[in-house]
C-alpha cells in the first residue's frame, strides 16, 4: 500500500511563517478602515446624483430651515437697504422665508442649488488646468425663490435683485490642495480596499493553522469597523464643535450626519461581517474535532 504524499511544505519554520502571516493579517485589517474611507469619499461624495440624493432630505430638517431661513432673510434685508425699518420688518421678513422653506419650490430650489454647487467644485477638482477660486451663478436659484415669494405677497421680495454674480464656494490655495489630494484618493479607494483583500489571502495562506489565521482576520477586520465609526463620531464632534457660529451648529450636525450616513452603515457591515467570520471559524474548530473519530494505530490496523 502505497504512503500517501505529503502536502508541500512552504519554506521557513512555523515560527517564521506564523510572524509573516501575523504581519500581512495586521496589515490587511489596518488597510480596511483607510479603504472604506476612501471608496466612500471617492465614489459617494464624489458622485453628484449621490450627493444631491443625501441633501435633499435635509430640506425638511427643521435646524436647516432655521438656518436657511435666517441666512436669506438677512440677505434680503441687506439687499433691501430698509434702514430703521429693519427691526419691524426682520421679524415678518423672516417668518416669511421660515414659510416658504416648506414649499416645494424651495424643495427644488435646494436640489438645484446642491447640484450647481458639486458640479462646479467636481469640476475643478477633475480639471488640472483649471486656475483661480471655484465660483457658481446662483442667479436661476435666486429668480425662483424671488418668484414664490412675489407669489406669497411677502413684503420686499420684488426688491430682491437677481444678477449673475460669481459666488465664491471654494478659495483658489484650497482648490489647488484639494485637487492634488482627489487624485490620490481616487487612485487610493482602488488600490487600499484590493490591497486588504490580497493582504489577507496571503496571511491566511502562510499560517501554519489557517482556521486561527481567518478568526485573527475576522476580528481585525470587526476592530477596523469599529475605528472607523468612532472616527467617523469624533469628526462629526470636531466639525460641529469648531464653527464659530454656534446657533448654526445642529444644521452643520445634520448635514455632517447626511453626508456621512453611507460610511457609518459600511463600518457597522464591517463590525458585523467580522465578527460573524471570526464566530464560525471558532465554532467550526472548536466541533470540528469533537466529531472527527480517531484513527486506528497501526498495530491495530494489522491482520
Amino acid at each position: 500500500m502505497r504512503p500517501l504524499p505529503r502536502r508541500p511544505r512552504l519554506p521557513g519554520g512555523p515560527r517564521v511563517r506564523n510572524a509573516l502571516s501575523a504581519a500581512l493579517i495586521a496589515l490587511a485589517c489596518l488597510l480596511v478602515p483607510f479603504g472604506a474611507l476612501a471608496a466612500w469619499a471617492a465614489y459617494g461624495l464624489a458622485d453628484t446624483g449621490r450627493y444631491v440624493a443625501a441633501m435633499a432630505p435635509l430640506a425638511s430638517d427643521p435646524d436647516v430651515r432655521d438656518a436657511v431661513a435666517d441666512t436669506v432673510g438677512d440677505g434680503i434685508l441687506a439687499e433691501a437697504d430698509v434702514g430703521r425699518a429693519r427691526g419691524v420688518v426682520g421679524p415678518f421678513v423672516h417668518d416669511a422665508v421660515r414659510s416658504f422653506t416648506g414649499t416645494e419650490t424651495y424643495r427644488t430650489a435646494w436640489d438645484a442649488a446642491n447640484r450647481t454647487v458639486h458640479d462646479a467644485v467636481l469640476r475643478a477638482l477633475r480639471d488640472d488646468h483649471a486656475d483661480g477660486a471655484v465660483t457658481v451663478d446662483l442667479a436661476p436659484v435666486t429668480a425662483r425663490v424671488k418668484a414664490q415669494l412675489t407669489a406669497d405677497h411677502m413684503p420686499l421680495a420684488h426688491r430682491i435683485p437677481v444678477e449673475h454674480t460669481a459666488v465664491a464656494v471654494l478659495p483658489a490655495d484650497e482648490a489647488d490642495r484639494l485637487r492634488k489630494g482627489y487624485h490620490v484618493l481616487d487612485v487610493a479607494a482602488f488600490w487600499l480596499p484590493l490591497g486588504a483583500v490580497v493582504f489577507a489571502l496571503a496571511g491566511i495562506a502562510v499560517a501554519t493553522c489557517r482556521r486561527r489565521a481567518v478568526t485573527a482576520t475576522g476580528l481585525g477586520t470587526a476592530l477596523g469597523g469599529a475605528l472607523l465609526a468612532l472616527a467617523v463620531a469624533i469628526g462629526r464632534r470636531l466639525t460641529v464643535a469648531g464653527l464659530p457660529d454656534e446657533p448654526h451648529r445642529p444644521a452643520a450636525a445634520a448635514v455632517y450626519d447626511a453626508l456621512t450616513t453611507t460610511l457609518r452603515t459600511a463600518s457597522w457591515l464591517l463590525v458585523a461581517l467580522g465578527l460573524a467570520v471570526a464566530a464560525a471559524s471558532w465554532l467550526t474548530g472548536r466541533y470540528g474535532r469533537r466529531r472527527t473519530p480517531p484513527r486506528p494505530s497501526p498495530r491495530a490496523a494489522r491482520p
